[in-house]
């Protein structure tokens, strides 16, 4: 099959491109090469498989993606600008790229000859804000951001929203209501909306993934806004000490890139995905101190890394969400196969051979410049 994956030159997006020629498709990369992600100079990255053919242009440019539809059969759509703190004032960026892209994309497909037969969308975690939680007294409860006061307080465990106990997280399904806390988790809500929407009424079989804290090689490590896993290793491998907000204990759950992959390729081939969202994640809670003593350990063996706790809030972030992955486990026969112990062994393996510039600590002035950290 012809195949299109924007954003194919990025993190995500590369492996499914590898994973597509693998199988023997032909495969079309449409890409803009951002500098936040590749690089001052925005060079072509060497982990870019040979056997796709690339065109540079960016998504917002409609008649460039016309033309780059042009004969394909699936698309992926990966590309995405990424980022909860730099979405919250980047507005514009975030909205222009990821829902007007979007709606560029839809629109070429109901307004001009195509044949494309299905459209798989790579979302996120973020749309939920916070996870799902029980309360003792309440029962199942889906709480929105935590309050100012309560954080000023340097209370950071989710209260109730009726009784105001506090209350314990549970794996979070697809039918969790979502309470995106970011401009960008409500550009990837207006992304669901409008690929369900415009499927179901053209009758183009759509699949959503939600991708939780996607980790690997060829994660962007200059990237401040990249994941948390290669923001801590950056800091770890340059011997500064990984900024940590709140106290550390917010929980995630942390999924090889491999593994999304492998939930992209079901999307693709199982009829059964057609119309539905599905969770991408492991179903394993996993606080960020955990992590920092995963990738220390195997970063610098023997070494003490102090993690700089600032007790601050980061607006937009939440407190706990993991994945219920019965869902895709039913009707995809997804299986998470790398364990976080062994895919962060393959992480630092990729981070040993980089010289990334650490970026983290401007990042951070930027937020608190703006009011965005308490």
């Amino acid at each position: 099959m012809k195949i299109l994956v924007t954003g194919g030159a990025g993190f995500i997006g590369s492996y499914i491109v590898d994973a597509l020629i693998k199988k023997g498709h032909k495969v079309r990369i449409f890409d803009n090469l951002d500098p936040q992600v590749h690089g001052r100079e925005g060079k072509m990255p060497d982990y870019l498989n040979l056997g796709a053919e690339f065109v540079k242009d960016d998504i917002r440019n409609r008649d460039a993606l016309r033309k780059a539809i042009e004969g394909v059969e699936i698309i992926f759509h990966e590309a995405s600008a990424v980022g909860v703190g730099q979405s919250m004032y980047q507005i514009c960026k975030y909205v222009e790229t990821n829902s007007l892209g979007t709606a560029n994309l839809l629109d070429i497909l109901v307004n001009e000859t195509n044949g494309v037969e299905k459209i798989i969308l790579a979302s996120s975690m973020s749309n939920y804000g916070e996870g799902k939680y029980e309360c003792v007294d309440c029962g199942v409860v889906f709480p929105k951001l935590r309050s100012d006061l309560q954080l000023r307080r340097h209370d950071w465990e989710v209260k109730c929203p009726n009784c105001g106990r506090k209350v314990k997280p549970l794996l979070t399904d697809e039918e969790k209501p979502l309470f995106p806390s970011s401009i960008y988790a409500i550009t990837k809500r207006d992304q669901e909306e409008m690929f369900l929407e415009i499927g179901q009424a053209y009758q183009i079989p759509v699949v959503i993934l939600r991708y939780f804290n996607t980790y690997g090689p060829r994660q962007a490590l200059s990237n401040p806004y990249t994941g948390v896993a290669a923001i801590f290793s950056t800091r770890i491998i340059n011997r500064d000490s990984p900024i940590v907000f709140e106290d550390g204990l917010q929980s995630r759950d942390f999924i090889h890139v491999n593994d999304v992959v492998q939930a992209n390729i079901l999307a693709l081939e199982k009829e059964e995905a057609n119309y539905e969202i599905f969770n991408v994640g492991t179903g394993m809670q996993t606080n960020l101190l955990e992590l920092i003593n995963f990738l220390a350990e195997n970063l610098l063996p023997g070494e003490e890394v102090k993690p700089d706790i600032v007790n601050k809030f980061r607006e937009g972030d939440i407190r706990h969400c993991f994945a219920d992955i019965s869902k895709i486990e039913k009707k995809l026969g997804f299986k998470p196969r790398v364990r976080l112990k062994d895919g962060i062994v393959d992480l630092i393996n990729w981070v040993k051979r980089q010289s990334p510039e650490d970026n983290v600590v401007t990042a951070k002035m930027e937020l608190d410049k703006r009011g965005l950290t308490k």
